[in-house]
């Protein structure tokens, strides 16, 4: 199991703490405003004369590269930044190859560590090229978005994307620490923290009905930075812990993080991963909602559940039907092969995540493809 706990000096910002409980390979994530600071001195505890490779991205560097530095140069943690372009195009072979070489080039050991600065792009990216070089270095997560710091950063997931899908090259690779740092979230877009909002509401929709009132009330002082944001985030970083101890590599229980996901990926690959028109936690948002309407239409749940959860999703100002995308949708043959590359078909069946109510998700193999086809043709018609 996982806990959180508050590790709260007189004398420091609040922080609260999410042991991921995986045996040996056990970390914690620590929650708080205002750490990015102290990082280099943590390090230095946890790798004494580890030296680092810091990966980033070229809009994160502008804001937050320089703190980070500072801080491992207080620390005296030796160190060197890759940056990689802004955006969902640097999951890519190109970059993969070229960030692993960066960090053979700066002669990084196997018992030194890569630090990914960043969102899930970089986060997915680096931990991948961590699981890669020289067969696996340690890896610290310190997630500079809400999506990555309630999602990507906690799990061990990592990835780069194919022409055939998203997230379909990559390793299960544990970091050894993640640090989200709430304060850096003060910088994000509005429609970037929204996006990451939506991760953070899943976590109510699939398993806590109870979180998911909570969010309903509280969500305007999520937004707004004040303690409810820390509490959020460590609700949702336990969730997925929780969810990750029991299943570590997505055999069972773990698919239920994927609420939304299946159609949500379909339809950023429907946009080819532009995102103008949708970024993850927008296809993501829009993806719950269809999950939730799949399951009425089958029979499962309420009218009344699914108004709920699309009202929410909807007030917070994330899109939440087709036609909330802009520009037009591909044929349903076209998503069909998109949702037939999803990581969750077996044998050729289709897996979805459905559920009987707010909070109650469950794992359904086997879905009829004909229900599915029929379901989006209709949606895409309307």
């Amino acid at each position: 199991m996982t806990h959180v706990t508050d590790t709260t000096a007189a004398t420091q910002p609040a922080l609260q703490a999410v042991t991921v409980d995986l045996g040996s390979r056990s970390y914690q994530i620590d929650i708080g405003r205002d750490q990015l600071s102290g990082v280099g001195q943590k390090i230095a505890a946890m790798m004494p004369k580890a030296r680092a490779a810091i990966i980033t991205d070229e809009a994160v560097a502008r804001l937050h590269l320089g703190t980070l530095q500072a801080s491992l140069d207080a620390a005296g943690v030796g160190h060197s930044a890759i940056t990689v372009p802004s955006g969902e195009s640097s999951k890519s072979y190109t970059q993969f190859e070229r960030v692993c070489d960066a960090v053979l080039e700066a002669r990084l050991e196997r018992g030194d560590v890569i630090i990914a600065l960043g969102g899930g792009v970089v986060g997915d990216l680096s931990g991948f090229v961590a699981s890669a070089v020289r067969r696996g270095m340690a890896f610290i997560q310190i997630p500079t978005t809400l999506l990555a710091q309630v999602d990507s950063s906690v799990g061990g997931k990592t990835a780069i994307n194919s022409r055939f899908g998203k997230n379909l090259i990559g390793a299960f690779y544990q970091p050894v620490w993640v640090m989200a740092d709430t304060s850096v979230l003060d910088t994000l877009p509005l429609r970037d923290f929204r996006a990451g909002y939506a991760e953070v509401a899943k976590y109510g929709l699939l398993g806590d009905e109870p979180f998911f009132a909570w969010l309903e009330q509280n969500w305007q002082a999520v937004f707004a930075g004040g303690p409810e944001r820390d509490e959020a985030v460590a609700r949702s970083c336990q969730a997925k812990a929780d969810v990750v101890a029991a299943d570590e590599l997505e055999a069972g229980r773990r698919a239920l993080l994927n609420l939304g996901h299946t159609f949500g990926h379909a339809l950023e690959a429907a946009v080819e991963y532009e995102t103008v028109r949708l970024v993850h936690g927008e296809g993501v948002s829009i993806g719950m909602v269809l999950a939730h309407e799949f399951s009425n239409r089958l029979g499962l749940i309420s009218d009344l559940d699914v108004q709920r959860a699309t009202h929410h999703l909807k007030e917070v100002g994330l899109p939440t039907c087709l036609s909330d995308i802009p520009g037009q949708l591909p044929p349903v043959d076209t998503l069909m092969d998109s949702i037939a590359q999803d990581k969750k078909v077996s044998r050729g069946e289709l897996t979805f995540i459905l559920t009987r109510g707010i909070g109650q998700a469950f794992v359904e193999r086997g879905v009829d493809p004909a229900d599915v086809r029929a379901f989006l043709d209709e949606k895409l018609s309307s």
